[in-house]
């Protein structure tokens, strides 16, 4: 899988799409996925999904959200430097000194985000932790005037770097939450298509391969797209924090390694059914899996598709990540091939006939 189809990856992490600005992602979405489903729609949100319509009117939904954290330009001052508010989740110090990429009226415009440099601090700012609000944006401008030709108030833009492979078949880039998980909701609609030529067999259910937007700032884009497509079955695919490098403290987050497979979620978010389905398809197919223990609503779009209209039997597929919200996101290529591979065997061992309720 990542063999044939590495390059949606690369084209997602290549790509900005920020909460609230993923037509590019959506995009390369459709692109991907045109040739191996029935339709691509979507909605006023900008939510893009693959249908791909099985024996019965039963439906399942995936959901992958495609938006990723950024910068918002908030105020240009007199010297032409930007100051910026965050979109999404952003840790101040991880964008220190990071190169940028804003999109404005004139295309795209390259900047740097600075601060006073180390010689000129006092001893006491340097031991503080840096705020957004003493960073600034610097495009080259000479002042307010010269800025305002190239940027405007509400602009918004990213961390300027791309996917790097490192070793042990794991890979590095910005935004792998959670252009992870639209990549695997792609390749799982491109797995089915190919079955279906191979084999001539349709799955049970209409499948929805859905690519969700703004969930980086709410879980907006599943909330109005489980509501149109109103699934009997909905599962989330996102990242999870892998808890095997030094800083992180397992007893308060639980064990999730990289390599060690895609790791399903278990608590009142999910569905036991939908739980206890995966983990036998998972046994049947000899796929790794690691699990999740989920004591309240997930921070997912799980949250949301659970609670559509009178509810969904919903379930939730990560794949561990080193390093999230940051320049540097770690995963392994591995869990990414297995969470297909789960996905998609999940789909095809539904005949129709399951009753949801618990």
């Amino acid at each position: 899988m990542w063999k044939e189809d590495r390059e949606i990856m690369e084209a997602l992490t290549s790509s900005a799409c920020p909460s609230g600005y993923e037509s590019e992602c959506a995009g390369i979405f459709e692109n991907s996925v045109k040739d191996f489903v029935d339709e691509v729609d979507g909605d006023v949100m900008g939510n893009r999904w693959g249908v791909i319509r099985g024996e019965s009117e039963r439906k399942i939904m995936l959901s992958g959200h495609m938006d990723e954290i950024g910068v918002m330009v908030r105020y240009i001052d007199e010297k032409g430097f930007i100051y910026f508010a965050p979109v999404g989740g952003v840790d101040a110090q991880h964008i220190m000194g990071q190169r940028v990429v804003l999109f404005t009226k004139n295309g795209r415009v390259r900047g740097v985000i600075g601060r006073k440099p180390i010689h000129l601090q006092k001893p006491e700012d340097r031991e503080k932790a840096v705020k957004i609000e003493d960073m600034y944006i610097d495009i080259g401008a000479k002042d307010k005037e010269d800025a305002e030709k190239y940027v405007s108030i509400g602009d918004v833009g990213v961390v300027d770097v791309g996917m790097m492979d490192v070793i042990n078949n794991r890979v590095v880039a910005r935004a792998f939450d959670d252009k992870m998980g639209a990549y695997v909701v792609a390749v799982t609609l491109r797995e089915i298509g190919r079955r279906i030529k191979r084999e001539g067999k349709k799955p049970a259910y209409t499948v929805y391969g859905v690519v969700s937007v703004q969930e980086e700032i709410g879980l907006r884009g599943a909330k109005t797209a489980a509501y149109g497509i109103s699934p009997d079955v909905g599962i989330a695919i996102d990242v999870t924090f892998a808890t095997d490098q030094p800083d992180v403290d397992m007893k308060k987050v639980g064990e999730m390694k990289l390599g060690d497979g895609p790791v399903v979620s278990r608590g009142p978010n999910i569905s036991p059914k939908v739980f206890k389905r995966f983990l036998n398809v998972a046994e049947k197919n000899s796929i790794p899996l690691q699990i999740e223990a989920a004591p309240r609503g997930t921070g997912t779009d799980a949250n949301v598709i659970q609670l559509t209209k009178a509810g969904v039997a919903t379930g939730l597929v990560s794949v561990p990540l080193r390093y999230m919200h940051s320049p540097v996101e770690m995963l392994q290529i591995d869990d990414l091939d297995n969470a297909v591979k789960l996905l998609v065997e999940f789909i095809y061992s539904l005949d129709g006939t399951e009753d949801w309720k618990i």
